[in-house]
């Protein structure tokens, strides 16, 4: 523990109202959504399903595939599942050596623990040898209470840098169900935060039509006034946000980017530039190094100006506790993003 965590320790802690605080497990990952439907575990499901069809599927888990949906994958198919233990490097170790021999491995674990404790057996096994790869995390961002342990707030800004690796941050179930056969079908290494546990079904109900598809960005709803370009459950936040702001006379369109690396450059450009509207990000990840300043970089170096926001996670070590609790106070919550956008839109 270093002087500044032991200060940090002690020091009083940001006050919360009690009007505010939600008690709630600080280990519960699945979303508060209401009106929405959810589909249990519904990575592990796909990936069932789609080993039913290509025996090249395998998976494989560092003691967590209870937490993150694996198990239903293992009890499926036993025989095509490998426990590796509390052993991230070894983890993708032994990927990178099944993916060398033609299988396409699933690997899971945290997203603090891929980024943070794996991250140069990542390099140098999977990425640099651009092999078939699926790394697959939960607990992205701020989807557990248990604090900067198990916090995955800088993954992307971690993984963006890597070369030959695709970055996906799905929605919701659809997403996440219809990412599988993707990025099994992609050759080369993934890196998918994971939602995991009883996931909302959003997207199809604001888009009937709506389908995820690797590299593209989709317009999930029109807007005049604001853009909010965004990806993860910040999609589903920011929709939810423009029904609310629609009733403030606020016309928001919502631009899903589920796929962060490579940016699907021409369609947010194509975005961006139809003019007069207030541009704004939204992720679950630190302002620093994800979404909000890859897109950034990408409109002023193609010249479109839009008025800019942002809106993501503090650059700093958040707190432990419930988590409704804790998005409303990082600014995440459906309230306080339309609270961002009505300051940013009276500006």
């Amino acid at each position: 523990m270093t002087h500044d965590s032991m200060r940090r320790k002690y020091e009083p802690r940001q006050a919360v109202p009690k009007s505010e605080r939600q008690a709630t497990s600080a280990m519960i990952a699945s979303l508060a959504a209401e009106g929405y439907d959810t589909v249990a575990a519904p990575f592990g499901h796909a990936l069932v399903d789609l080993a039913k069809r290509d025996e090249r599927i395998v998976g494989l888990s560092a003691d967590l595939s209870k937490y993150t949906d694996l198990h239903v994958f293992a009890n499926a198919m036993p025989d095509r599942f490998y426990q590796m233990g509390m052993a991230e490097q070894v983890l993708m170790s032994a990927a990178s050596g099944l993916a060398r021999e033609g299988f396409i491995p699933f690997a899971t674990t945290y997203a603090v623990f891929a980024a943070r404790r794996a991250y140069d057996f990542i390099a140098m096994a999977i990425a640099e040898e651009n092999l078939a790869v699926k790394i697959v995390c939960a607990l992205p961002g701020l989807t557990t209470g248990y604090g900067p342990s198990h916090q995955a707030t800088e993954d992307i800004a971690i993984f963006r840098g890597l070369p030959n690796l695709t970055i996906v941050d799905p929605c919701d179930a659809d997403d996440v169900a219809d990412m599988v056969p993707e990025i099994a079908a992609h050759p080369g290494p993934v890196y998918a935060r994971l939602l995991r546990g009883k996931v909302p079904s959003v997207l199809r109900r604001h888009k009937p039509d709506y389908r995820f598809q690797l590299g593209k960005a989709q317009t999930i709803r029109e807007g005049r006034d604001v853009l909010v370009i965004s990806t993860g459950f910040m999609t589903m936040r920011a929709l939810d946000a423009a029904v609310q702001l629609e009733k403030d006379g606020v016309d928001v369109g919502v631009l899903h980017v589920p796929t962060i690396k490579p940016l699907d450059r021409d369609t947010i450009l194509a975005e961006a530039r139809k003019g007069g509207r207030l541009v704004v990000t939204a992720e679950n990840h630190s302002v620093v190094g994800g979404l909000g300043e890859a897109v950034a970089s990408l409109l002023m170096t193609n010249g479109v100006t839009p008025q800019f926001r942002m809106i993501g996670l503090p650059d700093a070590f958040l707190e432990a506790g419930a988590l409704p609790t804790l998005h409303h106070m990082y600014g995440l919550s459906v309230d306080r993003v339309v609270e961002s956008i009505k300051g940013w839109v009276g500006e």
